[in-house]
């Protein structure tokens, strides 16, 4: 991509950096249904994957590069550390978008040098062309990141960012790769880079960074005031450790400050042109997608898509809003996509009616899906009497979720009271060899016997180590989401579900988890991910780049 200093690029890792949060792992299924919401949402770039990383990130990577990066769509990247073996799997993965990107990428900074990769700034130098070069002679679009640039030496970055250039490099990368970084001192280090990288003009700056304190927003709007041009980001901010910086913060910031930031476009304040190429409506439903299928909860109070982001406890704040909603509210919770909107649906509503509503709503579902989503609507709509945009919303995530499971939840009935020991009977079907076979067990609470009696049937070790549960819907037949996590060899395995029933929610969240586990599980022995990488590489790969 050519440099456009006119607009903002929006880079999304979400399905990168974004999986590589604790429990986040997606099948194949998730992460189509997130790219091809990203390309609705209007991302400039979607990172898919590592492809080198594993036959199923490579796969996923392929599949979305053909089926998500159509004439008109985002740019697909993969990533690749700076190697031979890496970018060529990567072109190979994103070779069937007409819009692809190889992102390479190797450390700059002594402390990752002397411990990580053990070479010298001299072995960079040679690498860093010579990796870029042949990337360039694969495919036309390539970005190179200078991995821990916050705390690399000025001096030596500019060089490495000099000679990337000229061997070919369209996008620079900065990265905050461990979130150090203070505002002031991003912005310094863009502004530097600019002034002291004599091709610069050649290529756009990028800036990526994590929020290990609290402030990759903040560092990433420094850095548009002072000349980078894509921001590399993820929805809900999810990510390595403390996550990476907000697709919705960053987006909104440029919208609502939208003259502000202009000044530093050469645009007169009062410009009406957007800084992103971002569909603003799209966003809060991009952010429960993710948030679903993740599993990974979205804060109450988090900025943008947060349940309370829109809403007024304080009298005062009360009164003024019902007076004018300027007086406490800069954001129209219209404007991200967030409305009240209720269907005239029920009982005796036909497929193509929900169809419809689902297609307006920006869902896609294939004939399987739809009738799946169909059923349950009808189950939904014999105990509940008024059904939401968000009563669909939390059905139809569920139409993605491990489509080769191996467990699925055929009974479930409870016991509790204050005078009775809390008993589940669980009937679960194994879909490998059809058989049903129940379990009844006790508990100290309801759920903890559901999950007792699952894990005897299931006869997979593992630990729970997190249980939520919150509201779709206003009302005493609301639906209830529950999330559940649960870790087993210091890997960590999410399951989600949603029910008029909380304990049924819980019974079938519990049983996606152990499903993803048996699938991952199994997956590696077919195709143990590291075999053929030295000790290094496997350190290298498992926490890659930025």
């Amino acid at each position: 991509m050519s440099k456009d200093p006119g607009r903002i690029l929006i880079f999304d890792t979400t399905l990168r950096d974004g999986e590589q949060s604790p429990g986040a792992s997606l099948n194949l299924e998730e992460k189509l249904a997130i790219a091809h919401q990203l390309a609705r949402l209007g991302v400039d770039v979607i990172e898919a994957g590592f492809p080198f990383a594993s036959p199923g990130d490579f796969k996923a990577v392929n599949k979305i590069a053909d089926a998500v990066g159509k004439e008109n769509g985002p740019i697909i990247c993969g990533l690749a550390r700076a190697s031979k073996g890496d970018i060529k799997s990567c072109y190979e993965a994103v070779s069937p978008a007409p819009k692809k990107r190889i992102h390479t990428f190797i450390a700059t900074s002594d402390i990752h040098l002397k411990h990580k990769l053990k070479k010298s700034r001299k072995d960079v130098l040679q690498i860093v062309p010579e990796m870029v070069n042949y990337a360039k002679s694969l495919v036309d679009d390539i970005e190179f990141s200078c991995e821990d640039a916050s705390r690399s030496d000025p001096d030596f970055l500019y060089e490495v960012i000099q000679l990337a250039i000229s061997a070919g490099a369209t996008t620079i990368n900065i990265p905050d790769t461990v979130g150090f970084t203070t505002p002031s001192e991003f912005g310094k280090l863009i502004a530097d880079i600019n002034k002291n990288v004599p091709n610069i003009d050649e290529a756009v700056i990028s800036v990526h960074g994590h929020n290990d304190l609290g402030l990759a927003v903040a560092n990433f709007l420094e850095a548009v005031k002072n000349g980078a041009r894509q921001l590399e980001c993820t929805i809900n901010g999810i990510g390595e450790r403390a996550g990476n910086a907000s697709l919705e913060e960053l987006v909104m910031a440029l919208h609502v400050r939208k003259s502000f930031f202009n000044s530093f476009f050469n645009r007169n304040p009062d410009s009406p042109t957007p800084l992103t190429a971002i569909r603003t409506e799209e966003i809060t439903k991009t952010s429960r997608l993710v948030s679903n299928l993740t599993g990974m909860t979205v804060q109450p109070n988090k900025a943008i898509v947060g349940a309370n982001a829109f809403a007024h406890e304080s009298g005062i704040h009360q009164d003024g809003v019902l007076k004018n909603r300027l007086t406490y509210e800069i954001i129209d919770a219209k404007t991200v996509g967030l409305s009240d909107n209720k269907i005239s649906l029920g009982k005796l509503s036909g497929r193509s009616a929900v169809r419809a509503r689902l297609e307006e709503m920006g869902y896609d579902l294939s004939r399987e899906d739809l009738n799946d989503a169909f059923a349950r609507f009808k189950d939904l709509a014999d105990r509940k009497r008024e059904i939401t945009d968000r009563d669909l919303e939390a059905i139809v995530s569920e139409q993605v979720q491990l489509p080769e499971a191996k467990f699925q939840l055929s009974l479930v009935q409870v016991s509790c009271g204050n005078a009775s020991k809390p008993t589940a009977t669980i009937t679960l079907l194994n879909t490998e060899d059809h058989t049903e076979n129940t379990s009844v067990s006790i508990g100290t609470g309801p759920v903890d016997a559901v999950c007792e009696a699952l894990n005897k049937l299931a006869k997979v070790p593992n630990e729970l180590i997190e249980f939520s549960v919150k509201s779709v819907t206003e009302g005493i037949d609301a639906l209830g989401e529950v999330t559940i996590r649960i870790r087993r060899n210091n890997k960590i395995y999410s399951g989600h579900s949603a029910d008029t029933d909380v304990v049924v929610a819980a019974a079938n969240a519990y049983v996606n988890a152990l499903n993803r586990l048996i699938f991952s599980e199994k997956k590696n022995s077919i195709h143990p991910q590291f075999d053929t990488l030295e000790n290094s590489e496997k350190t290298s790969l498992s926490n890659p780049a930025n």
